[in-house]
C-alpha cells in the first residue's frame, strides 16, 4: 500500500494531503460504509460539513473502522446559517455530538457572506477561541477569495490553516494559489477531479475527458483520475475527492507512487479555462441553498 503523504499547517500539525470527500446528500445511506471503507484502505483524512447532513454517519464509519482516533483528521464546516457567537459556538457543539467525537481536527467557516461579513467575522472568531481551549487542532475557511482573507485577517488573530476551494485543471485559481503561498495557508481542493463538469451542461471542460489528460493516463497506465489527483499533488494542494465506490475509494488513493515529469505538469497547466462549475463565492447566501441543518 502506498502511503499517503502528509502536509504541515501553519501552525505546526500535519494533515493527509489526500482525504475522502464525503457530499452526496442523496446517498446518506452509504455514508458510513464508504468511510469504513476508505480508513480500512488507508485513508486518515475524512472531509464533511454541517450542511452535507451526514455527520451522523460520518461518525458511525470512524467508529466502525476500528482506528484510533489520534490516527484520523477529520473535518468539518459550520455552514452559513450558524454564523454569529452563539450560533457558531452551538453549531459546533452540533457538530461534535452528530460526529461522537470529543474534538475537530480541522473546523472551516464553509462560506464566506459578503452581504454580512460582520457575521463572518464573529463566527470565526468563535473558532479561534475553540482553537485557543484546545478543542479544535486547526481553523481555516472554504470558498475564500484572496479579497475575503483580506478582508478577515484584517479583523481577526490567526491566519486560516487552510482554504478548501473548487480547483482542478479547467480551473486553476492560480492567483489565488498563489496568495495562498504568500500567507502559508494549505489549499484544499474540492471537487478536484471536476465533477461539477459532469453534472452540468458545459461537458466539454470536463477534465476527466480532456484529450491531453487521457494521453498522459495512457503514457503512464492510470486513469484520468489518478493523473488530475496527482497534478493536484505535485502543486502541493491537498484534495479530498468524493467517492462511495470501493473501487474509486482504493484508485484515488493510489497516486503516490509515481511522478508527472515537469513538461506533463506544465500541459496539465495549460488546460486552465477558468471555470466555476460551483457557486460565486462574491454572491452566495444560506437562503440560496435552503438547506435546514440538523440540530
Amino acid at each position: 500500500m502506498n502511503r499517503i503523504s502528509n502536509l504541515t499547517l501553519n501552525n505546526g500539525i500535519t494533515m493527509p494531503c489526500l482525504g475522502l470527500g464525503v457530499l452526496d446528500r442523496a446517498n446518506r445511506a452509504s455514508t458510513a460504509a464508504a468511510v469504513e471503507a476508505a480508513i480500512a484502505d488507508g485513508y486518515r483524512l475524512i472531509d464533511t460539513a454541517a450542511s452535507y447532513l451526514n455527520e451522523r454517519e460520518v461518525g458511525e464509519g470512524l467508529a466502525r473502522s476500528g482506528v484510533a482516533r489520534a490516527d484520523l483528521f477529520v473535518t468539518t464546516k459550520v455552514w452559513m446559517s450558524d454564523y454569529g457567537e452563539e450560533k457558531t459556538l452551538h453549531a459546533y457543539e452540533a457538530s461534535l455530538g452528530r460526529l461522537g467525537l470529543d474534538y475537530i481536527d480541522l473546523y472551516l467557516l464553509h462560506w464566506p457572506v459578503p452581504l454580512d461579513f460582520e457575521a463572518t467575522i464573529a463566527a470565526y472568531k468563535v473558532l479561534e477561541k475553540l482553537l485557543a481551549e484546545g478543542r479544535v487542532r486547526a481553523i481555516g475557511v472554504s470558498n475564500f477569495s484572496a479579497a475575503h482573507l483580506e478582508n478577515l485577517m484584517a479583523q481577526t488573530e490567526i491566519v486560516p490553516a487552510v482554504n478548501q476551494v473548487e480547483l482542478n485543471p479547467s480551473f486553476q485559481q492560480k492567483d489565488l494559489r498563489a496568495a495562498h503561498r504568500k500567507l502559508g495557508i494549505v489549499t484544499q481542493a474540492w471537487s478536484p477531479i471536476g465533477g461539477g463538469f459532469r453534472r452540468s451542461a458545459d461537458q466539454g471542460s470536463d477534465p476527466i475527458a480532456d484529450p491531453v489528460i487521457a494521453g498522459l493516463a495512457q503514457k503512464h497506465g492510470r486513469t484520468a483520475a489518478q493523473i488530475i489527483l496527482r497534478w493536484h499533488i505535485q502543486n502541493g494542494v491537498s484534495v479530498v475527492p468524493k467517492s462511495f465506490n470501493p473501487k474509486r475509494i482504493v484508485e484515488n488513493r493510489n497516486v503516490f507512487d509515481f511522478e508527472l515529469p515537469a513538461d506533463d505538469m506544465a500541459a496539465i497547466n495549460a488546460l486552465d479555462k477558468g471555470l466555476r462549475t460551483g457557486p460565486d463565492p462574491e454572491t452566495t447566501t444560506a437562503a440560496a441553498f435552503d438547506i435546514a441543518i440538523e440540530d
